[in-house]
């Protein structure tokens, strides 16, 4: 972060303007009597002119004081990083880094060390030295340093970026914490310097990241941007298709959901408004100076002219003969883009039919030679999330925005309460797949935002429903409360048991909402994570009142529920009833997302939503626990970390990235995953060994934008009858075969592609163990031993 010049100059302008006020003043103060209200009831009290100029300073608060002896400490640990790299790399970009912080923290430490002196506070901090404070502020700890000194070229390029990048955030978390205590940074040369810490070094990481995306080899690192003529990088792959959106599921005028670009005209009126505000500080500044003028400070007007011209002739110098070339303006675009109204969601697969979910609807498709899809049918019907998945001639759809209406109409609901809105699952009849008819509703109090089939019998369907919405009005649906005063009957922490009668789809209901977060001592509904981080260095994890995702395994009478502050797993021997085993934390997780089993049963594949989905998660410089996969085995029915995964390619500023849906490969004797990551394409993950899970094959497109963040890539990937399907967000859809390498032979690859499904049908949330022959199995352990 660089200090610039502006603080003499404001400093100067504000003694001018000081002297000026001060001047208007004495004359008023011949012919005009200043007084102060009191309170009610009280009278009124005159002022002289120097008790009224006192009342209008603004000082500084002890949290100003313990800021700028914090942040003494945080620059220096920045100097002593900066000052290891001329012996240890070549590298231009990071050297340049480096240069910047030693040309511009030392100044900084002067500058604070000054301002503590003038005002009579020490400068040093109690406990003062890196390791007392190595905890907090993004600070390096002692190991770390010790570590960084002993390594060379581009492994210290990296380590050095790293803890620079997460130092910078430190800086700049403090002064947002400082920021949002009242009463502090009202001294306007303290409030500049604060925010300047802020605009810079949040400039200086963009650049740090950028530098340590550079550092990777890999492909997927530096792919050209474009809605279909993206750079791409596959390895281990084979892309069999790509089809575009279907008519009628994208905007023809902004097929990607671009957002607008904000014109000169409106960057000039935004520009107008920001030049007020510093006004406003500008004269806030003026009024302060003002006041320790007439608090008995002595002032040479004299000089204080020659100060005032001296820095307005320097301030033209400047603006006339800049140190450096004007930037030209980057482009800018609205904060928000339209909503995900044509996003492409999950998959159901039942033989050769493929169902694609949609925030607008679903589309169907027959999947014929070499796994092609070809499009037989489109469903309009509008509602997000829209999550899929097939029994027989019924499809499920998951049902979450308050938009959604009874009557699959585009026109939304815009009443508080209505008849019309509808959330929950909706059923459809798909025995014609080209004239689907809605023959079931289940309206729910969080809406749906994920489904599991748990069991089908020959009378019934058991769901799970995850919502994870705002909790609906009473007066909308009577069942529904939300969490005021601690009401036990609250929407919030519970699921849904929903039965669908097969007969009369439209007589579906839900059996029971049990509260499977509560203290089974206590009977707290809130028994789970509260919410918070989990120490330094970690994640803030949301608070467990949902599941996200619930994957069931039938067979095993269990299911994994990625619970939004826990993973948990269940018994769900009785299915109308189900019972929480355990519950685990991690302190690398946001969000508790999906969850997997491989195909024994005996490990859960976690996954962490950081971000949500929309924002940049995969870039060099973010943590590799943050927005990852999470290995737990069942040992005794109770879950053990064993490891963790993240996309090992870093991705831009502008790709939306962090771990989403995915789907076991079946190949005898191994746990193999295929996973979307959005915009950081998809990866297939061996975790046969979860304490050491490794990328095996992958698939990326360069971001949708090269100057935007959009919402786009992969939702889901999953394998089914020997091909990868994928669904991509912005795009469209992709097909995919995997390749014998030296990770996959082609008979295990057969295998795969051999995989018996139950039923030959496949819902993402619902786990058989798929079988093979002896046949194939034999020439597996026949290919892995060289036969």
């Amino acid at each position: 972060m660089i200090l610039r010049k502006n603080h003499l100059q404001l400093a100067t302008s504000c003694s001018v303007a000081a002297l000026l006020m001060a001047s208007a003043a004495s004359a008023q103060a011949q012919d005009v009597t200043i007084v102060q209200p009191g309170a009610v009831g009280e009278g009124v009290r005159v002022l002289s002119e120097s008790e009224a100029s006192r009342l209008a300073f603004n000082g500084y608060a002890p949290a100003d004081v313990e800021f700028m002896q914090g942040m003494i400490v945080h620059h220096q640990q920045a100097v002593e990083m900066s000052q290891l790299v001329a012996d240890r790399t070549n590298n231009e970009d990071v050297t340049s880094v480096s240069g910047r912080i030693l040309s511009s923290q030392a100044d900084e430490i002067t500058f604070m060390r000054e301002w503590l002196t003038e005002r009579g506070e020490r400068v040093e901090w109690e406990g003062m030295g890196h390791t007392a404070h190595m905890g907090m502020m993004g600070m390096a700890t002692p190991a770390q340093m010790d570590e960084l000194a002993t390594l060379r070229g581009t492994a210290f390029d990296r380590m050095f970026l790293e803890l620079m990048v997460r130092h910078h955030r430190g800086a700049i978390d403090m002064v947002r914490d400082l920021h949002s205590t009242r009463g502090t940074a009202a001294d306007p040369v303290m409030y500049e310097f604060t925010s300047e810490v802020v605009n810079d070094q949040t400039s200086e990481i963009e650049r740090m990241r950028g530098v340590l995306a550079g550092l990777s080899t890999d492909p997927r690192a530096s792919l050209a941007a474009g809605v279909f003529d993206a750079g791409e990088a596959i390895s281990n792959l084979r892309h069999v298709a790509f089809l575009r959106k279907p008519a009628g599921f994208f905007d023809p005028e902004n097929p990607a959901g671009l957002r607008p670009e904000i014109l000169p005209e409106e960057e000039d009126e935004e520009a107008a408004s920001e030049a007020d505000e510093s006004a406003i500080h500008a004269n806030h500044a003026a009024m302060t100076a003002a006041a320790e003028a007439e608090g008995g400070q002595r002032h040479d007007h004299q000089m204080a002219m020659a100060e005032a011209e001296e820095a307005a002739e320097e301030a033209t110098d400047a603006e006339a003969n800049p140190e450096e070339e004007a930037e030209e303006p980057q482009r800018r675009f609205a904060q928000r883009g339209g909503p995900l109204s044509f996003s492409q969601t999950d998959i159901a697969f039942s033989g050769d039919l493929m169902v694609t979910g949609n925030y607008h609807g679903w589309n169907a498709y027959r999947l014929g030679e070499d796994g092609m899809p070809t499009l037989v049918s489109s469903v309009v019907c509008p509602g997000g999330q829209g999550d899929v998945s097939i029994a027989g001639d019924l499809l499920i759809m998951s049902v979450e925005d308050t938009r959604g209406r009874v009557d699959c109409g585009s026109q939304g609901v815009t009443e508080r309460v209505s008849d019309e809105r509808f959330r929950g699952l909706r059923i459809f009849d798909i025995s014609d797949i080209t004239r689907p008819v809605q023959v079931g509703q289940v309206q729910t109090c969080r809406g749906s935002h994920t489904h599991s089939i748990v069991q089908q019998n020959e009378d019934a369907l058991i769901v799970y429903n995850s919502g994870t919405g705002s909790v609906r009005e009473t007066e909308e649906l009577a069942i529904c409360f939300d969490d005021e005063g601690g009401d036990d009957r609250t929407s919030l922490f519970r699921i849904d048991v929903i039965e669908i009668p097969l007969d009369d789809p439209s007589q579906a209901r839900i059996t029971s909402s049990p509260a499977v977060f509560a203290d089974p001592e206590t009977g707290r509904l809130a028994g789970l994570w509260t919410g918070g981080d989990h120490g330094d260095e970690t994640q803030e994890t949301r608070r467990t009142d949902q599941c996200h995702d619930i994957t069931v395994f039938p067979s095993l009478n269990l299911a994994a529920g990625a619970c939004s502050g826990n993973g948990i797993i269940f018994d769900i021997s009785d299915p109308y009833n189900p019972t929480r085993l355990d519950a685990v934390t991690d302190p690398g997780f946001a969000y508790w997302h999906s969850a997997t089993f491989n195909n024994t049963g005996d490990i859960v594949l976690f996954t962490d939503e950081w971000g949500g989905g929309g924002r940049p998660r995969c870039q060099a410089a973010d943590p590799r626990n943050w927005g990852a996969n999470a290995f737990y085995a069942i040992v005794d029915g109770q879950l053990e970390y064993r490891g963790t995964f993240k996309l090992p390619a870093p991705q831009g500023e502008t790709e939306n990235c962090v771990a989403h849906n995915g789907s076991i490969i079946p190949v005898p004797g191994r746990n193999i995953f295929v996973q979307a990551w959005y915009q950081g394409g998809l990866s297939v993950i061996d975790f046969t060994d979860p304490t050491n899970p490794f990328e095996i094959a992958y698939f990326d497109r360069g971001p949708v934008d090269e100057d935007q963040l959009v919402t786009g890539g992969y939702w889901s990937t999953y394998f089914y009858n020997g091909r990868i399907y994928a669904t991509e967000i912005a795009r469209g859809l992709d097909v995919f075969a995997l390749e014998p390498s030296e990770y996959l032979t082609a008979e295990e690859i057969a295998a795969a592609e051999a995989a018996s499904f139950q039923d030959n049908v496949f819902n993402p949330q619902t786990q058989y163990p798929v079988t093979w022959s002896e046949d194939v199995i034999r020439a597996v352990e026949d290919s892995r031993n060289g036969g």
